[in-house]
């Protein structure tokens, strides 16, 4: 049996916890226990989880990215929620809501709020995610153990699922990237991650674990899934091929990007079909960039080429 939540109940699911299994926790320091502490003292944190659906065929490809953060504060955490849908050249931010909750022994620990629901099931395994409101309907499955997972050098972790989107009274088959990730407030960016697909043959995850100048050689990695093996390349280059400027906020995007491993085992670019971009506030001439990207292209692995379509998330501080 499931059972969807309410914005009444506890809270439910943690950013880190094993689908399938038990919840596990990451290890907050003693500043994020939900205690009043000094304010010279205190470190606050932003936990990150984010879900992201992408269906397996490029013909009719749509992606659904949940992005779901808490930071720690005295006094309290912050928390926000957003959901997109991209297909083709359109972008839709359909839920973004932000809210504040008491201090907690648990901030990482992801709450419904208003339209978003989640779908609980033993173990308090997060099982889905819902948008509900009035004939708008949009539901995320995440079905059984993760097919992979993969852990970051700085604890990231990232589950690869089996999943499912319902749209109305359609039902989309695909895959889930079910990610987690913390790090310190004071950080202003964490670097960019992408989630790509070819067909049920290959499923990837790129990430920059900081924010290093684009082309930095071996300042990326990847993991994938390649016909049920787990590869990795732990040195990977990933440079922006072509840019183009966001005006709002005065600085210059990537629209294509070039990928090169160490080892020359894994190639390939990628091109930003289309892009949801948000500047963000600041005091300085240059702004923080906050962008989504659908991006398309074709990757060399071990002397194959596979056209893969997915999502690149980029940040700027």
């Amino acid at each position: 049996m499931r059972r969807v939540t309410t914005p009444a109940c506890l809270l439910l699911a943690v950013a880190s916890m094993a689908c399938g299994g038990p919840e596990t926790a990451p290890q907050p320091g003693p500043d994020t226990q939900g205690q009043p502490a000094a304010s010279g003292n205190f470190r606050g944190r932003i936990y990150e989880r984010n879900f992201v659906f992408t269906t397996l065929s490029g013909d009719s490809a749509f992606v659904v990215p949940w992005l779901i953060t808490a930071e720690t504060r005295p006094g309290g955490v912050d928390r926000r929620a957003r959901g997109f849908f991209a297909r083709g050249s359109t972008w839709e931010n359909f839920f973004d809501r932000s809210w504040e909750t008491p201090p907690s022994r648990s901030p990482w620990r992801i709450l419904p709020h208003g339209s978003l629901r989640l779908v609980v099931g033993d173990g308090e395994v997060v099982e889905g995610v819902i948008f509900s409101e009035g004939p708008r309907q949009l539901e995320l499955e995440l079905s059984g153990a993760p097919l992979m997972e993969w852990t970051g050098t700085r604890g990231q972790i990232y589950r690869l699922l089996e999943g499912a989107a319902y749209l109305s009274d359609q039902r989309v088959g695909g895959v889930v990237l079910d990610m987690t990730r913390v790090h310190g407030a004071e950080e202003a960016a964490q670097g960019d991650w992408a989630f790509l697909v070819s067909g049920d043959s290959l499923q990837m995850v790129l990430e920059t674990p900081t924010a290093e100048p684009a082309g930095t050689p071996g300042a990326s990695r990847a993991w994938a899934r390649l016909d049920f093996r787990d590869l990795q390349w732990p040195s990977l280059t990933i440079d922006w091929a072509e840019v183009r400027g966001f005006q709002p906020a005065r600085q210059d995007v990537p629209v294509s990007f070039t990928i090169t491993s160490a080892d020359d085992d894994l190639g390939g670019v990628l091109q930003v079909l289309t892009a949801q971009i948000q500047a963000g506030a600041g005091e300085g001439p240059l702004l923080p960039v906050d962008a989504l990207f659908l991006v398309g292209g074709t990757l060399r692995i071990e002397g194959g080429s596979y056209p893969v379509h997915g999502l690149y998330r980029h940040t700027r501080p």
